[in-house]
């Protein structure tokens, strides 16, 4: 019998040394820094690149590929041409605001470590990779290969990861760290929408700028507004109750040469769980948009303040959607982006069930779209139909059994409305690193993992590998 949890403990010092690590790596995907050499930036590239120094001091062979994704493998002897996937990422959301620390900076503290990608999904992918290392150092026999395999652009339209799923074998079946425990085996559809348009005000009250939002699948928690006019005086007035009545949402205000510039501040949190964060875009707009704008700039604070405003579950949109397996629609508004007499746009995320699609979603955008602006949505180019592998599935049982028998804890499968590299595979499901108990910081300002919880994840991985790449 091998004790997981007592291996896991033995090489705990290290996890935690090569997190932090990973955690000084900016890896926010950044296009405008594109080269031959780092396609998605240099971030991602060097989040990659700090990885597969890890594996080399491991003594792994990392293949890397193109710059945007990368594998290595434990093939023992007793293995046949069949691969269990683990996949994991190594790119970060972007910090966005609100720190209490360096977000590049780890930092521990009462018991827990604080950095961009702590738990998602640095540590998650550390933990995973450590569990092999433990399969890997034990030499156990195994039925079919493991390749751990890292991509750089989760956060965004899976370049790499797609890029690898088109040129190498595909994985017989496998999971992916970067979920919650016990198991996901179950994700709703993912679509992601645009509209835009150039950006017009005619009235004494005018516009200038907006904007809000880093990513589609995060929820805001910063947004500015630059307006000018002669009612700014008015809208300075009204601010203070506007924030009496709304507590959740804070505010600064600045006058500088006849330009008003209001920052609304909010909660940041996942996209997948709009309920989780107050979106300071749509807070902001709401505010705006009782005042005398015109143009389509009117349109724009009104459909945000309005129709798309506290609104998780795409109701007010007429997006709403349920089945009994996967639950509700839900929406996110991540990015609003107002220029005057520029390119302007809005963003909107959905994590859909099985009960509507992409096609369904798109068209409802298009009846509810701001009614003074005359283009409408389209699918950004990232869609992902709902995945679901059965509970009666050896890959779930299996799963949940060493969750179960090394935790103590219930087991029983989940459907979310993240997304993870699990969907890429048939059989592929997310399983942890988020224990039912921690809390959950991920895409928000101070996001940690508990470093105890780091150990107990390895422990439970290493044991995972091992058991599935011995299953058909």
């Amino acid at each position: 019998m091998i004790d997981w949890q007592k291996e896991a403990k033995k090489i705990e010092p290290g996890i935690v040394a090569d997190l932090k690590a990973l955690i000084s790596v900016n890896s926010v995907r950044d296009d405008s820094q594109a080269s031959s050499e780092a396609p998605l930036g240099p971030g991602p590239r060097d989040g990659l690149l700090k990885f597969a120094d890890l594996a080399k001091r491991d003594q792994f062979k990392f293949v890397n590929l193109k710059n945007i994704v990368g594998y290595l493998e434990y093939a023992p002897a007793s293995a046949d041409n069949q691969y269990v996937g683990i996949l994991a990422h190594v790119d970060v959301m972007p910090a966005g605001d609100r720190w209490q620390t360096d977000p590049f900076t780890a930092v521990i503290k009462d018991g827990k470590i604080f950095g961009r990608g702590s738990s998602d999904d640095k540590g998650p992918a550390l933990a995973g990779y450590y569990g092999l290392k433990i399969v890997r150092d034990l030499a156990l026999p195994l039925k079919h290969k493991v390749r751990f395999i890292l991509g750089s652009d989760e956060e965004n339209d899976w370049t790499g990861m797609n890029y690898y799923f088109k040129n190498q074998p595909t994985p017989l079946l496998g999971f992916s760290p970067d979920a919650d425990f016990p198991i996901i085996n179950g994700e709703k559809g993912l679509s992601q929408y645009q509209i835009h348009f150039t950006g017009k005000n005619d009235s004494k009250l005018k516009l200038i700028n907006f904007q809000s939002g880093y990513r589609t699948n995060m929820v805001p928690g910063k947004a500015v507004a630059v307006i000018q006019g002669s009612d700014i005086t008015e809208v300075h007035h009204k601010l203070s109750d506007y924030l009496a009545a709304n507590v959740a949402i804070s505010a600064t205000i600045t006058l500088d040469q006849e330009r008003l510039t209001i920052t609304f501040n909010g909660k940041q949190a996942h996209g997948a769980w709009p309920e989780q964060g107050e979106n300071a875009g749509t807070y902001l707009a709401n505010f705006l948009s009782v005042f005398p704008f015109s143009g389509n700039a009117a349109s724009f604070l009104t459909y945000l303040g309005g129709i798309a405003h506290q609104d998780p579950k795409g109701v007010k949109l007429g997006l709403s959607s349920h089945d009994d397996v996967m639950g509700d629609l839900s929406m996110n508004v991540g990015i609003m982006n107002f220029t005057e007499n520029q390119d302007s746009f809005i963003d909107i995320n959905t994590r859909f069930p099985k009960s509507t699609s992409d096609d369904q979603i798109l068209k409802q955008l298009n009846l509810s779209k701001p009614s003074g602006i005359d283009s409408k949505f389209a699918n950004k180019g990232f869609s992902q139909a709902p995945h679901y592998v059965s509970p009666s599935d050896p890959l779930v049982k299996t799963l949940l059994a060493i969750y179960h028998e090394q935790t103590g804890a219930p087991a029983h499968g989940k459907v979310i409305g993240g997304g993870t590299f699990g969907r890429l595979m048939t059989r592929g499901v997310g399983y942890g690193a988020l224990f039912p108990d921690a809390e959950a910081t991920m895409h928000q300002a101070n996001e940690n993992f508990r470093l105890a919880d780091l150990t107990k994840a390895t422990s439970i991985y290493a044991q995972a590998i091992y058991e599935i790449a011995n299953l058909d």
